[in-house]
């Protein structure tokens, strides 16, 4: 799993021009799945240590302006938005390749449990975008802080 988390002033995803969910400060968080990510992924250490580090990472600015709180203590909204391009296989050619990516049938259930799992940490905080829907996201990214957490680099794959 790779979250690419961004800290944003504001954002939104829009399908068929219709807004499908939209934030004030906070949290876009761009979600993908790998190949070797499988049905059992939430229920291991990894998937709540990926979701406990997004949660906590301390992006937001305390009373001093210092980056020092996270997303719960800061007050924040979240919106999440499935993006498998983000196991984008760049090493030949021009095109990219995303057979590194795990196919629709894995990595939407995981998206949706991810969504239900962060939900349940901030209720009324999380807002989505529609799995494999063609999306607009538009963003306002703060500082401009963006950061990637990566289960491979946490020991999983």
């Amino acid at each position: 799993m790779r979250l690419l988390i961004q800290r944003v002033r504001e954002a939104r995803v829009t399908v068929d021009g219709r807004v499908v969910g939209e934030i004030g400060p906070g949290l876009a968080v761009l979600a993908g799945f790998g190949g070797a990510d499988a049905s059992e992924l939430p229920r291991g250490r990894l998937w709540s240590a990926l979701v406990e580090k997004m949660l906590l990472l301390r992006v937001f600015p305390d009373a001093s302006g210092k980056m020092n709180l996270g997303l719960a203590d800061f007050g924040g909204e979240i919106l999440l938005v499935s993006q498998f391009t983000l196991y984008a296989d760049t090493r030949k050619g021009r095109r990219p390749s995303f057979h590194l990516a795990a196919p629709p049938e894995v990595a939407e259930p995981l998206f949706h449990t991810l969504v239900r799992d962060v939900e349940a940490r901030l209720p009324g905080r999380v807002q989505c975008g529609v799995f494999a829907a063609d999306m607009d996201v538009s963003l306002v990214n703060w500082g401009p802080v963006t950061v990637l957490l990566d289960s491979a680099d946490m020991g999983g794959s």
